[in-house]
């Protein structure tokens, strides 16, 4: 596993602070909204993103917003166009994501969290975007961020919404191969964490 610092970073710990939250939420929607979160963002860095798109969890047509610092910004509008995304960063291991200093917080209709997060990031694909990058190696991009997820009145994923809201934690670190988490290994490492969801049932919808 990468270090930052002094720190370590274990992909499998990317989602503590949801699990936090989770233990102490007691309405029933609410933490529907939570256990389905934590499966969403498992299931992606696992490289199983097929599954995010089961009917019990997303809407047919997601819209996801992204603004990013030194990126234009861009969305992605629907199934098609997510998945898209979804399959060529698990075809190239950037799937791979840490999470680090996050706060959440539920409501009826959305999550929001707010933490640093860092991407596994292929250097060939940003020195091709005009970054100072070894096209050979594999690089984590770490920033600041908050997401905002809304969702339906079924507990259905609506979208996603993302920014970073500050450089002052942007960094690109270049990493050893041997700290290189291929998408299969994380699968594996996240695979006993990877929860099925409740039955949906008439308490979950809102108030």
């Amino acid at each position: 596993m990468p270090r930052f610092g002094d720190k370590q970073l274990d992909i499998r710990e990317q989602n503590v602070a949801v699990e936090r939250v989770l233990e102490v939420t007691e309405n029933p929607r609410h933490r529907y909204l939570l256990q389905s979160y934590l499966r969403h963002r498992y299931l992606e860095s696992a490289g199983r993103y097929q599954e995010i798109f089961a009917p019990e969890m997303t809407v047919e047509h997601p819209f996801y917003r992204f603004s990013l610092i030194g990126q234009p910004r861009f969305a992605l509008d629907g199934r098609p166009q997510v998945e898209a995304v979804y399959q060529h960063w698990t075809q190239t291991d950037q799937c791979v994501f840490y999470v680090e200093d996050e706060s959440v917080a539920v409501g009826d209709h959305l999550i929001v969290g707010r933490g640093i997060g860092y991407q596994q990031r292929l250097g060939a694909e940003l020195a091709a975007s005009g970054v100072d990058a070894d096209a050979d190696a594999m690089y984590l991009e770490r920033f600041q961020m908050v997401m905002v997820w809304p969702y339906d009145d079924q507990c259905r994923l609506i979208g996603e919404d993302l920014w970073e809201f500050d450089d002052a934690e942007h960094a690109l670190i270049k990493l050893d191969p041997a700290d290189v988490l291929t998408a299969k290994q994380a699968g594996e490492l996240l695979e006993p964490l990877i929860k099925p969801l409740p039955p949906f049932d008439l308490s979950f919808l809102p108030a």
